[in-house]
């Protein structure tokens, strides 16, 4: 159950809002100030709880304003006096919203969901206020309906083009007889798709295995045993004891390595059933979703969630995710079943006589995978410290396009451990980079990049350098010994640098264009591409020294990493595939949900013939990226995008990964250039061609001759 507000702290930030002394009190609200931080970032230090409600309110209302004043110029509409007005309009509404909602995810706290619950569905109306506005939407047609004679650059005609797509999809063609239904929709799913993220992150909070029998976490190493007697030792109630949590950090090494079943069980079934009941069930909440976005959908004249959501994306329609999703499942399915017997012969092997189960299956792989290529964790993890990836990441940076990243302490941050780095390219600053490492209560699991601010040129012709923030859940220290990352982690890291790079690169005239505003099956590429690097043995000699001695990583090892690199890939893909068909079965609905979430994704999985051993990467009750995340429809687009990066390295490949030129094109053609052209053509400027299945297969070990 999600916490009730307080009704003292709403009426308290209400009554603030309302004072008398308001006009005092947002002199003193730092949203209202010119920020003379370095760089104009956040001011951290100096914004508090009580100056967001304000600050969301003289937004809006400025905001409003603003759009009158368009709606209402006696000049014949034009691009200048239109479209540009309305893109630089709402700048303390982006302002506040920036940094309320990225500290929201990420240093989350019962004041600050309750104000969450208060502001949602104030913006959530203000936006549907100028989406449904008839008049603002009928000078946008006007401009758009001259746009071969309005004599517009590149840039311009697309802010033209999105701006006016964005109105129809927003709503602008719904019927006056609709709209209060369209409105009400809006605002519903602003509420439950916040209130599902909510009850995840608490459910996953609360949850801990407690053990106070060492004998029973046999295989588990010294760091891991290190790292849970550390956690039990922060609470009176459990010191002396052993703790450990359903967060990635802490639940995958202890599947992978306890030898105790039924401790893996526990442990596992809390994690997969997260959500499913109790106070934080979202089962109701996923049904109320999905029936909304269908209804949307319908209103917008689209057969389903799916249809209106591809309309906007690379891949356009359902059959074409279906049809690639497809390409790579069954190779990947068929993979997944040569592993599970792999498993199973093992467990005959040892004597025993259980039939293999999901919280079986990484501890046998974590078995096997040291049996074949004499390679684990823990031999891994010394030679990738988060220090040295880091370094290793700035590296290929500096090699690929020249920037380098240097830290200013004086920038402030905005808790504890989050450190801030000047981007620079040659002398120029052309970004601020905040990165922040480790889980806390108060972030969400998962591994993210964010923007508090957008690069842009500002209505005056100033460039906005943009201030990019990357959100990570790594392996705390432990003891003496510093994060050290496996290399699952080590490729998140590369990830997200590749989703930052995209914003810092950036070079864009028009905020809405800019960085990783692009369809969400383009907008993986710049992030998976750069996971190349990371395994690559000429890069891993470059980061990955022994944290303690300083050693180079041996290319003894290195070549088991090669050698190990496809071991896995069906369960790998094969989990990540059934929750992208999970995820598009929900909103290919053209009915209403059956109001059984269980029983739907069971069905889900049965029609593809997942096999029992392997659960979706993520389950409804806690697939954040769907019905929290803004990937409704859009999971597929990891699966998407990896075709893309896999085609687009082989041009790193055919000349060097750090050949200048390639490096040159990619940054110029992809990097820099936002959503100011289609994807597509973004990508033929880059490679030449469209690109092919086949390196996504061969890379994954997935080229089996029944499917070449």
């Amino acid at each position: 159950m999600k916490k009730r507000i307080s009704i003292i702290l709403v009426t308290g930030l209400l009554t603030w809002s309302c004072s008398n002394n308001k006009e005092q009190s947002n002199m003193n609200n730092p949203f209202f100030q010119t920020w003379d931080t370095p760089f104009q970032v956040p001011p951290f230090d100096k914004i508090r709880t009580e100056h967001y409600i304000p600050a969301f309110e003289e937004g809006i209302r400025q905001q409003k304003q603003e759009i009158e004043d368009i709606v209402n110029n006696n000049e014949a509409p034009s691009f200048e006096n239109t479209i540009e007005a309305l893109e630089y309009s709402g700048e303390l509404l982006y302002k506040v919203s920036s940094v309320f909602f990225n500290l929201n995810e990420c240093l989350n706290s019962e004041e600050m969901t309750q104000i969450a619950e208060i502001v949602i569905p104030k913006t959530t109306r203000h936006s549907d206020d100028i989406s449904l506005n008839a008049a603002l939407f009928n000078r946008i047609k006007t401009v758009y309906n001259q746009k071969e004679s309005a004599g517009l650059n590149k840039e311009q005609l697309r802010l033209l083009e999105e701006t006016y797509k964005g109105f129809v999809r927003g709503g602008g063609n719904v019927p006056e007889s609709q709209q209060k239904r369209f409105r009400e929709i809006n605002e519903r799913l602003s509420s439950l798709t916040h209130q599902y993220g909510n009850n995840v992150l608490a459910a996953t909070n609360e949850y801990q295995l407690v053990v106070d029998d060492a004998a029973r976490l046999a295989g588990l190493t010294p760091d891991q045993l290190f790292a849970a007697s550390t956690a039990a030792n922060a609470n009176e109630e459990t010191k002396g004891k052993w703790v450990f949590t359903i967060h990635l950090p802490s639940m995958e090494p202890f599947l992978q390595n306890c030898r105790d079943r039924e401790l893996r069980k526990e442990l596992w079934t809390a994690y997969s059933t997260r959500c499913t009941s109790g106070e934080f069930d979202n089962s109701a909440i996923i049904d109320e979703i999905v029936n909304l976005r269908m209804e949307k959908a319908k209103i917008l004249g689209f057969a389903s969630h799916a249809d209106y959501v591809l309309d906007n994306c690379m891949a356009k329609t359902p059959e074409a995710v279906n049809d690639l999703l497809t390409k790579v499942w069954n190779p990947a399915l068929a993979k997944a079943k040569e592993e599970a017997a792999e498993y199973k012969k093992m467990i005959q092997e040892e004597g025993n006589n259980f039939e293999l189960m999901p919280y079986d299956w990484r501890y046998y792989s974590e078995k096997l995978r040291k049996e074949k290529y004499d390679l684990n964790d823990e031999i891994i993890r010394p030679y990738f410290s988060l220090k040295g990836v880091k370094e290793g990441i700035w590296s290929v940076c500096e090699k690929l396009y020249g920037i380098t990243f240097v830290e200013n302490k004086n920038i402030p941050v905005y808790t504890d451990g989050v450190e801030a780095f000047e981007v620079k390219d040659g002398e120029n600053v052309i970004a601020v980079l905040y990165m922040d490492y480790h889980p806390r209560e108060s972030k969400r699991s998962g591994a993210w990049m964010t923007n508090f601010r957008e690069q842009s040129v500002s209505s005056d012709g100033q460039n906005i350098i943009p201030v990019v923030s990357l959100v990570m859940n790594f392996t705390t220290p432990s003891g003496d010994k510093p994060s050290l990352l496996n290399f699952d982690e080590t490729e998140t890291f590369f990830h997200e640098f590749g989703h930052g790079l995209h914003s810092i690169l950036s070079k864009c005239h028009y905020r809405s264009l800019s960085g990783t505003n692009v369809s969400r099956d383009f907008v993986e590429l710049p992030s998976q591409i750069m996971e190349n690097w990371a395994s690559d043995k000429e890069v891993m000699k470059m980061y990955a020294k022994h944290y303690d001695t300083g050693e180079i990583i041996p290319d003894e090892l290195i070549q088991k990493i090669e050698a190990a690199s496809t071991y896995g890939q069906g369960f790998i893909n094969t989990e990540l595939l059934a929750a992208s068909f999970l995820d598009m079965d929900y909103h290919t609905l053209t009915r209403p949900a059956s109001g059984n979430p269980p029983q739907f994704e069971e069905q889900a999985m049965a029609k593809i013939k997942l096999i029992p051993e392997i659960i979706p990467r993520y389950r409804s009750t806690y697939f954040q990226h769907i019905f929290s995340g803004g990937y409704s429809s859009g999971y597929y687009s990891y699966t998407w995008a990896a075709v893309l990066d896999s085609d687009a390295f082989e041009a790193f490949k055919e000349k060097g990964i750090f050949d200048k030129e390639v490096a040159d094109s990619f940054r110029k053609n992809i990097l820099e250039k936002g959503n100011t052209e289609e994807p597509m053509k973004l990508y033929l400027d880059f490679r030449g061609k469209e690109p092919s299945i086949e390196p996504i297969l061969r890379n994954r070990g997935l080229l089996h001759p029944s499917f070449e």
